[in-house]
């Protein structure tokens, strides 16, 4: 799987299901290790995935392979449903997990934790918060709880981008009253994958 850059995926990036199969193993090792590094989490129960171009192309053909999808309509709703969550050079797009094994203690969780999605934040090095844009494509909370996987995008300007290219910090945190979490510094490495999500 080469890289593109700053693209959205189209039928042309996709693999063959049988060149898929034989690539599979290189590419897996290649997804998990990125997923890892471009995972933030605050606290025990909240982790924020960094989504990029080569996680949804991977999620995409993983998707194929499962359902056996041989056809042209089935490949194009999965790109239609997955290029969404690939950054567009001036955001970050992020899947947001609160994750609570226990049954229980998850729904008095998503119970408390109404509108978390909205509080999530990012803070570049001398620059203003920004707050997520969440969900969307479709509601996932309601008044009485919030979902467990949010889809969100924080859009940078031209000033924190640069400042980011110049080699400011950045803030991951979460102000919901009933979940205040932040991460002041971001691994290096962490970091520098960020920063080739911006054009």
């Amino acid at each position: 799987m080469k890289e593109i850059e700053m693209t959205k995926l189209n039928r042309d990036h996709l693999m063959t299901l049988e060149a898929y199969h034989k690539a599979r193993p290189q590419i897996r090792a290649q997804a998990i290790e990125l997923r890892r590094l471009r995972t933030v989490p605050l606290g025990e129960h909240l982790n924020m995935i960094f989504e990029n171009e080569f996680l949804m192309r991977y999620q995409i053909q993983e998707i194929l392979r499962v359902e056996k999808v041989f056809t042209e309509e089935g490949m194009q709703d999965e790109l239609d449903a997955y290029n969404p969550l690939i950054p567009d050079g001036s955001n970050f797009k992020v899947t947001m997990m609160l994750e609570y094994p226990n049954e229980a203690d998850r729904k008095i969780a998503l119970a408390k934790l109404v509108n978390i999605e909205h509080k999530m934040f990012i803070q570049v090095e001398g620059q203003a918060r920004v707050y997520a844009i969440a969900d969307e494509d479709l509601e996932r909370s309601t008044a009485f709880k919030t979902s467990a996987v949010h889809f969100l995008r924080f859009e940078l300007t031209s000033d924190m981008k640069k400042a980011l290219q110049a080699g400011a910090q950045m803030m991951v945190g979460c102000d919901h009253p009933e979940y205040p979490m932040h991460l002041e510094t971001l691994p290096e490495e962490t970091l520098a994958s960020f920063l080739t999500d911006l054009s």
